[in-house]
């Protein structure tokens, strides 16, 4: 057994652990042979401590022997704060053990080792994480399932005046879990465990009568329970309900490909080879964002009697609404539009005019407001590259946690180590 003492000054240790009387540090002193340190710590004896509850002066019930705390390493070894602490009999509150400076209670770590091992989760997944923090799996979801909870209890209740819905895949075969986000500061606000309308509704219900009153827009895609669940819940509504562009492009992006499919089977059926091979990805393109003198052959196939081209024509017609300023000129545009779709003689098309023509009221109110649903495609790109790297998750609960951990803006470490801003940064 080596005595590190006198290589460190423990008037610093104390300092970085935030002890105050009456705590001090007795001893610093490291077992090669269990390749760790243990920092002793002591407190003078005292008859009375207040409840960690109430703060009422209660008396000292008794001692927990040699309780030990994971700290931060020390010379590449294992470091433990080892203290005996005391429990008080509270009259309101019963036995509870007091407050220790240098964790969070019922925590077996340091607040500083907890906010190293938060630092950590932020950049890899929990598997990384434990190899280096040397700590099992289990231990590390804990440490970030605390941090979440702590989270969620010092976020401010400020209401979210533009609220985004939108679905992310939790497992394959359509299991699906909703996000919401506020579409202003970008975090995410609350994940439930399905789509369902009941699971929206109660969520809704659960914030503040005024909160809700607040809402000025609710951005959402085509999804029938979303809808029925913010007309239930929230005030005017019909007048706060926004569909989402991106999922009306995306409706008709899908329309395009099986028109292109069915034309490219017909043609190479007719021809030695079909003038559409290789052309897939271009027909779903965005050509006001794309420059289109590089495809000088794939745009005189759009200027051709095919089918694809004719459906081509109407979602890239479609795109170019959603760029009108005056409501009434886009109302116009829209009818202009879906005529044209119920006479194309597009199958495929058709059936997603009419699903256009039964929610256009929503798309409008999309246009009135100047809202979409651009932030919630990069929050769940983000969702799923973060789940591509944790290997999936057990259930959704972790999977819940894991996106508030990662987007929901929470301050997650520790209270006692905030002014620690070096350690945390």
């Amino acid at each position: 057994m080596l005595n590190f003492s006198t290589m460190i000054n423990k008037e610093q240790y104390a300092e970085i652990l935030g002890l105050k009387a009456p705590w001090f540090v007795k001893s610093v002193k490291a077992d090669l042979t269990g390749n760790e340190v243990n920092v002793h710590i002591f407190q003078k004896p005292r008859k009375a401590f207040p409840c960690p509850i109430c703060n009422q002066t209660s008396k000292v019930y008794d001692y927990q022997r040699n309780k030990r705390w994971r700290h931060l390493d020390a010379w590449q070894l294992k470091t433990y704060i080892v203290a005996d602490v005391a429990r008080v009999s509270c009259s309101k509150h019963g036995v509870h053990q007091i407050h220790v400076p240098w964790s969070e209670p019922r925590s077996r770590f340091t607040a500083l080792f907890e906010a190293e091992v938060i630092s950590w989760l932020k950049e890899v997944n929990i598997l990384a994480v434990s190899r280096l923090s040397r700590l099992s799996w289990d231990e590390v979801d804990g440490i970030r399932s605390r941090a979440v909870i702590r989270g969620l209890q010092r976020r401010k209740t400020v209401p979210a005046k533009k609220v985004g819905i939108d679905e992310t895949s939790y497992r394959k075969h359509h299991d699906y879990v909703t996000v919401i986000h506020d579409q202003v500061t970008g975090y995410v606000l609350e994940v439930l465990d399905d789509r369902r309308q009941e699971d929206l509704q109660n969520y809704f219900k659960s914030l503040d009568e005024n909160d809700v009153k607040t809402i000025e827009s609710v951005s959402m895609d085509m999804w029938d329970p979303y809808i029925a669940a913010v007309k239930a819940t929230v005030p005017d509504a019909m007048e706060k309900i926004c569909f989402d562009r991106f999922h009306i492009s995306q409706y008709l992006s899908k329309a395009v490909d099986k028109v292109r499919a069915q034309e490219h089977r017909i043609l190479n059926k007719q021809f030695d080879e079909s003038p559409l091979k290789g052309t897939k990805h271009q027909w779903l393109k965005n050509s006001a964002r794309t420059d289109n003198r590089g495809r000088r052959d794939f745009m005189a196939l759009t200027r051709s009697g095919l089918k694809t081209a004719r459906a081509w024509a109407i979602k890239e017609t479609a795109a170019s609404i959603w760029k009108y300023v005056s409501i009434s000129w886009a109302e116009k545009a829209w009818k202009a539009l879906l005529s044209w779709i119920a006479k194309c003689r597009l199958p495929e098309v058709k059936k997603v005019g009419k699903t256009i023509k039964i929610h256009l009221w929503g798309i409008l109110n999309a246009i009135r407001l100047n809202v979409n649903n651009s932030l919630a495609e990069s929050i769940n790109s983000k969702i799923q590259k973060v789940k591509k790297c944790s290997c999936g998750f057990r259930n959704k609960k972790r999977f819940r946690e894991m996106i508030l951990f990662h987007l929901g803006g929470l301050d997650l470490y520790p209270k006692c180590v905030l002014k620690f801003n070096h350690i945390i940064s």
